[in-house]
């Protein structure tokens, strides 16, 4: 890919990964963006207040994004926000039965979890990636995925799980988030983690203020060219709402927005809850770089 786009005026910087083959699919993330769509087994989730809780609806909902063109599902059954902690045989019996249920549905199936015991019973089920958005505080969770043909997320994150971490404050929060994460990858390499099963998330709105988060998207390219695959969870979160002064169910066009400036940058996993129209803006933005062809061509054509 070149480093930029003619005529656009949107520098892309190259991606120096191969070929990824994650849970029987082949992603090329040099020419390719995939959608993850987010489940919630969880009463308290920031976003849908427990609306996909019960297991027979957390399915449902898991199987209708695949139905609406999700690439990854990301189940998670303990949220990052803070709280009283999830005992850990309660977080495993929310998420493996959801992720046994989607055995064989063609999607990668992923778990949002930063307990090292949840993503061993998790990847024994069937996971293919855990999701680890306190960005390997416990080593032990690189050295079981590594244990796996899984791949894992790092995430930056300044809190323990389910702490408060009141007005943090940053000198550079690009320099530092990049710096974190390179740290933290070098963290997984050495408990034996390949490089080429490491995907990196910059963390937007955790242990960040809107501002924060604008910076981290105004200049993500500073966070892609660590040269691992980049994903981007901006799904409807709070630095959209203050922003456009939208609710929580109002956010989906500043969400859409946030993403697709993320993929000009480079961002090749966009982690998202409404997904039909997330995808159409994917797809749309791969298009526009010539990453894909139309789906049909008949507006004057012969």
């Amino acid at each position: 890919m070149a480093s930029s786009t003619a005529g656009t005026g949107v520098i892309l910087p190259h991606l120096d990964v191969p070929l990824r083959t994650i849970g029987g699919r082949d992603f090329d993330f040099d020419h390719e963006v995939a959608v993850m769509a987010v489940i919630n087994r969880t009463p308290d989730s920031f976003y849908d207040r427990g609306a996909t809780f019960a297991l027979d609806l957390a399915v449902a909902a898991a199987r209708a994004a695949v139905d609406d063109g999700a690439d990854w599902v990301d189940i998670g059954g303990a949220k990052f926000a803070p709280g009283p902690p999830v005992p850990v045989a309660e977080e495993i019996d929310r998420v493996v039965p959801v992720v046994a249920a989607l055995q064989g549905a063609g999607v990668v199936i992923s778990v949002d979890t930063f307990d090292p015991d949840v993503a061993l019973a998790s990847i024994r089920a069937g996971a293919h990636v855990i999701n680890d958005t306190t960005g390997v505080h416990d080593p032990r969770m690189a050295e079981i995925v590594a244990d796996s043909d899984a791949t894992l997320v790092i995430t930056h994150s300044l809190a323990r799980p389910r702490t408060p971490y009141p007005a943090p404050q940053y000198d550079d929060v690009v320099g530092e988030v990049a710096a974190f994460l390179q740290t933290r990858v070098e963290r997984a390499l050495a408990h034996g983690m390949p490089a080429d099963r490491l995907v990196i998330d910059p963390g937007h709105d955790l242990n960040k203020n809107t501002r924060h988060s604008l910076e981290l998207t105004r200049r993500l390219g500073e966070i892609t060219t660590l040269g691992l695959p980049t994903l981007v969870a901006v799904s409807n979160k709070d630095f959209i709402g203050e922003t456009l002064d939208r609710d929580r169910d109002r956010r989906v066009e500043g969400t859409l927005a946030a993403a697709v400036y993320c993929i000009l940058q480079g961002a090749r996993i966009v982690r998202v809850h409404n997904v039909a129209a997330a995808v159409d803006a994917v797809r749309m933005t791969e298009a526009i770089l010539g990453f894909r062809e139309p789906a049909y061509l008949r507006h004057n054509m012969a």
